[in-house]
């Protein structure tokens, strides 16, 4: 997979490192010559450049790309790489660094952004989730489609306890993808059963959070379908 960074400071430096790893094709682009580090990241292509500009994302062939990151320090030039990855040369999948979360409203799908990762969110999610037993979390906004990732431990008293996943009524708009027990991680199937103390991930759309919250963390009178 191609992936264009644009932004090649720690942040960006630190994905293409990740990136590099599990075998895809990274660009790094900067604007900044200091930030020009081939050592650093040896294994990258590197493209010294203004992402915001149409010359220079020409260069970078962004049309061959399968994912662009705007992983910038300014929130001004992460928008208008995602608006331009997706409108001018239709890149698939763009993700942007979201640095202050006054802005965080304005990256969705009409500019472009496919999904925002906001530090500061995320950090008081990683919080709340390490002390939350019951309560849902929020870890990550899916602009397109306002789809969220979503976290909850089941609690002790939850009625769905030793409840089959395919026995479960889960709202709509809502998709279990992941239980982490203990050490391990399962794909869940509708003959695994929920244990208190899960950790559970799910994909749900907004407007669908409450209602899921509610029928996981409150002991209910009936479970099934």
């Amino acid at each position: 997979m191609r992936v264009a960074i644009a932004g090649a400071g720690a942040v960006g430096r630190s994905i293409a490192g990740e990136l590099l790893e599990n075998g895809h094709e990274i660009l790094l682009i900067d604007k900044a010559p200091t930030a020009i580090s081939v050592e650093r990241v040896p294994q990258a292509e590197w493209l010294l450049a203004d992402a915001c500009e149409i010359t220079s994302l020409d260069e970078a062939a962004l049309q061959r790309c399968n994912v662009v990151i705007a992983a910038t320090g300014d929130d001004k030039v992460n928008l208008v790489v995602s608006l331009l990855a997706k409108t001018e040369y239709g890149v698939p999948r763009v993700v942007s660094r979201v640095n202050n979360p006054k802005n965080e409203w304005l990256f969705n799908e009409s500019w472009g952004v496919d999904v925002a990762v906001s530090t500061p969110r995320l950090m008081s999610a990683l919080v709340e989730e390490a002390v939350s037993v019951g309560d849902l979390v929020r870890l990550l906004r899916f602009s397109h489609g306002d789809a969220n990732l979503v976290e909850l431990t089941l609690p002790e008293e939850s009625a769905l306890a030793g409840t089959q996943v395919g026995d479960v009524q889960w709202p709509q708009d809502t998709s279990l993808v992941t239980i982490i027990r203990g050490t391990r991680v399962l794909t869940p199937t509708r003959e695994d059963s929920l244990e208190a103390g899960d950790e559970l991930l799910f994909v749900a759309a907004q407007a669908r959070e409450e209602e899921l919250e509610d029928l996981l963390s409150v002991r209910r009178t009936g479970t099934g379908r």
